[in-house]
């Protein structure tokens, strides 16, 4: 990827669950989250264990989300409950065991309101890749360690929370993100990685970027998700795909749109792509997914920054049922499949593609 990367990337080297959205929410963890009255202990509801993080709340054992995380065992699953409030600091899960983090929710909005109105936490740092500063070192959260030593968390969830990189639009950052529930990821140039031989799921969330803002080596899936453009720098997507597997991004019922921040000059009708080849096996496949005009006719192009160059052959690129001002196929490239019900029945379920029901995923999300 390039030398700068906008911070809101989520480094994902590791097995989990994550999701963000309207209108959506846990049935296992809702009475946990809604906030409280004065009178009543914050963790009421909440399973026991649970941790409470807050900036402002006297009875919190923890003001930063990250000394929660450092104080948790080697072993055991963990809850934390993080209150309403703005976290300035970098989250880093490197535990082996479960951990779920909630995002506090208020009772008037939890049920009713959009994501922006909705989730009250919002965690975020403001560092962009520079001065010999790598992506790892940069990345508002970051799930199981990505240097190789050990493969790290094989089940974190997040619900509710906001992560954010807000360094200068003008410099590309990334956000490294893992799975999580009802949250949204906002950044520039690559927001989302998903790491080597790691499986991230995302549901009703929605994700903010403009260059190759989704990237990675693993599989990500990304369910109900807004997509929106910041700007059209190389393309949605930037895979590096593995001979014999599906290691690739795959978009399922969601939406990609104009972001309402992008300006005029950076988002203009049939200028954004679809994605752009990481390496020769890249795979991505995007299905019963809604496109907006800002999509270019094509929908994929070459990695070369210039669009010079061809797509190899063995890129496989797939779509079923795009539709909207972008989703026509018609005179999309030659390395795109346009598939038929059949093939996405057997070949495109998130069963199939993640090889079997993850007991990480958390099915009984509401969206």
């Amino acid at each position: 990827m390039g030398s700068y990367l906008i911070h809101l990337t989520v480094l994902f080297t590791f097995l989990t669950s994550l999701g963000v959205q309207i209108h959506a929410l846990s049935p296992e963890y809702t009475a946990c989250q809604l906030q409280k009255s004065v009178a009543t202990s914050p963790l009421t509801g909440c399973p026991a264990g649970t941790i409470f993080v807050s900036p402002t709340d006297d009875r919190a054992s923890f003001k930063k989300v990250q000394d929660a995380i450092k104080s948790l065992p080697e072993t055991g699953d963990a809850i934390i409950l993080i209150g309403e409030g703005e976290y300035n600091e970098m989250v880093n899960v490197a535990r082996s065991a479960p951990l779920t983090l909630l995002g506090q929710l208020n009772p008037d909005t939890a049920y009713n309101a959009a994501v922006s109105q909705r989730n009250l936490v919002h965690i975020w740092n403001n560092l962009y890749v520079r001065d010999g500063l790598t992506d790892e070192e940069t990345a508002t959260l970051t799930v199981a360690p990505v240097s190789g030593q050990s493969f790290g968390n094989t089940n974190f969830r997040a619900y509710n929370i906001d992560f954010e990189n807000r360094a200068l639009s003008s410099l590309p950052s990334p956000i490294q993100m893992l799975p999580s529930m009802a949250a949204s990821f906002a950044s520039y140039q690559d927001t989302w990685y998903t790491g080597s031989g790691a499986y991230t799921y995302a549901v009703d969330s929605i994700v903010y970027g403009s260059t190759d803002y989704l990237f990675g080596f693993g599989t990500a899936w990304f369910q109900n998700v807004t997509f929106a453009n910041r700007a059209c720098g190389g393309g949605l997507t930037a895979w590096q795909g593995t001979s014999g597997t599906k290691n690739g991004v795959y978009i399922a019922d969601s939406k990609i749109i104009r972001s309402p921040d992008a300006s005029a000059t950076t988002v203009t009708d049939a200028h954004c792509y679809l994605g752009r080849p990481w390496n020769d096996l890249a795979i991505s496949v995007y299905l019963r997914t809604y496109m907006d005009e800002s999509i270019h006719p094509v929908g994929f192009r070459p990695w070369a920054s210039k669009n010079t160059g061809t797509i190899p052959s063995t890129t496989y690129y797939a779509e079923f049922d795009s539709y909207g001002p972008g989703g026509s196929t018609s005179k999309r490239v030659p390395q795109d499949h346009v598939l038929t019900s059949e093939e996405v029945d057997k070949n495109f379920t998130l069963e199939e593609v993640f090889v079997g029901t993850l007991a990480w995923i958390d099915f009984k999300y509401e969206y």
